[in-house]
């Protein structure tokens, strides 16, 4: 197996240094995600405003995505890594110490904008380095990585509440996570550097050339490729309206029906068990059916757990029914396990990714930040229960939107490895 630089590749080889800083930094922050509003209602948010600062972190991805492809080519994926985690810290101490929600709101923009720059350069570094017939399972691995984040982060949230008796005192759990991946990455070897040694034949000119594409910035990337982020894009935009709709929805539902800080932190991570067992099956399914075949089920799922729990709000058996639609939609986020990422990194260049992926995940990301800000609005002026069937009746929508587009740009079953 060999690398598309032409020289030998082996997962050994970047198992490590690639996947162990995304996983210190995702337990960091799936510790956060789900005690966001419950810190903010602490401090005297009401349930709408209280998702509006939960989607702050969404928000700032998307803004994050513009200069992020930037950034990763011109000072490399480690260093973009390290300078995110330390932005991250400034984030979260400013949330620990936060007095009040709005200043809240403000760390968490900022550690939405540090998560957008360390999510795209190891996806760059995957889509550079891994080959064509084993992308899907490694991307899916790395989209497993932040899910086992995401699964361990709130059980380490739950033990801290209880320890302290303060949701706040979690951030300090991402603080060690960012502390780590960034010590991580700077003791440890960079993969890209010894995969990319032969780089340097290509000479001056190469990097010449790289740089004049670069100028061309994200919006130019996306007027560029405007006819496939308008069709397959639309779809991705979806995608991340509803994963990122979950992340809101769930927390916000249990300070609506009442169960605690913790209780809330244990069942998210009991759900995010499941989302995380899945990631490699969803690698496999992408390899050797298509990516149809993950994606279409996964937002199906969603979309029909939003729906369902859209009725449940008020029954007798609510929390009973809000743990069954949190691992409902934990099931289908994990079928669709990495296929975000693999998508972008078949519709990239393959010589310069970046640029391309970084317009991709602005995309994307341009749902996941829409879809929290509606969560909130809708929950103000009608109620969460309505937001959540909103939500639903996306998910829906953008199956549809995948199931005719897809097949045009991706093919249906990818060569075989």
């Amino acid at each position: 197996m060999t690398s598309q630089q032409g020289q030998p590749f082996s997962f050994r080889s970047i198992a490590l240094p690639a996947l162990l800083p995304t996983l210190l930094f995702s337990i960091g922050e799936g510790a956060i995600i789900p005690i966001i509003p419950i810190v903010a209602n602490n401090l005297g948010a009401s349930l709408a405003v209280a998702g509006l600062i939960a989607s702050m972190i969404m928000v700032g991805e998307l803004f994050g995505d513009i200069p992020s492809g930037w950034i990763v080519s011109r000072i490399g994926e480690r260093d973009a890594m390290i300078y995110a985690a330390l932005l991250a810290i400034v984030g979260l101490i400013t949330a620990t110490f936060s007095a009040n929600p709005w200043l809240l709101g403000i760390g968490i923009l900022l550690i939405g904008l540090s998560t957008a720059v360390f999510a795209l350069a190891r996806h760059a570094f995957m889509t550079s380095f891994v080959p064509q017939a084993y992308r899907a399972r490694a991307l899916s691995t790395l989209g497993g990585t932040f899910r086992l984040g995401y699964f361990v982060g709130p059980f380490i949230a739950a033990g801290v509440i209880h320890l302290t008796g303060s949701a706040q005192s979690v951030f300090w759990v991402q603080v060690v996570g960012c502390l780590g991946a960034a010590l991580t990455l700077i003791v440890l070897p960079d993969p890209a550097e010894t995969l990319a040694a032969n780089r340097a034949v290509s000479g001056r000119r190469e990097g010449q050339e790289l740089v004049a594409e670069e100028a061309h910035g994200l919006f130019q990337t996306i007027r560029n490729s405007r006819a496939v982020l308008v069709r397959v894009g639309t779809g991705a935009a979806l995608i991340g309206a509803v994963r990122s709709s979950r992340q809101v929805i769930l927390p916000l539902w249990a300070v609506s029906i009442g169960i605690s800080d913790a209780n809330t932190a244990l069942i998210i991570g009991i759900a995010g068990s499941l989302d995380f067992a899945l990631f490699y099956a969803s690698g496999q399914i992408m390899d050797r059916f298509g990516r149809l075949w993950s994606a279409l089920p996964s937002m199906i799922g969603l979309g029909l757990g939003h729906l369902v729990l859209a009725t449940t709000h008020d029954l007798p058996a609510n929390v009973e029914w809000f743990i069954a639609m949190a691992m409902v939609l934990s099931l289908a986020n994990g079928i669709g396990s990495g296929i975000l990422m693999t998508l972008g990194a078949d519709l990239a260049d393959k010589r310069n990714p970046a640029p391309f992926l970084g317009a991709w995940r602005f995309t994307g990301d341009f749902g996941s930040a829409v879809a929290p800000l509606a969560v909130a609005g809708i929950t103000g002026v009608l109620s969460i229960a309505i937001a959540s069937g909103v939500m639903g009746v996306l998910g829906l929508l953008g199956a549809g939107v995948l199931w005719r587009y897809l097949p045009r740009y991706v093919p249906r079953k990818p060569r075989d490895p």
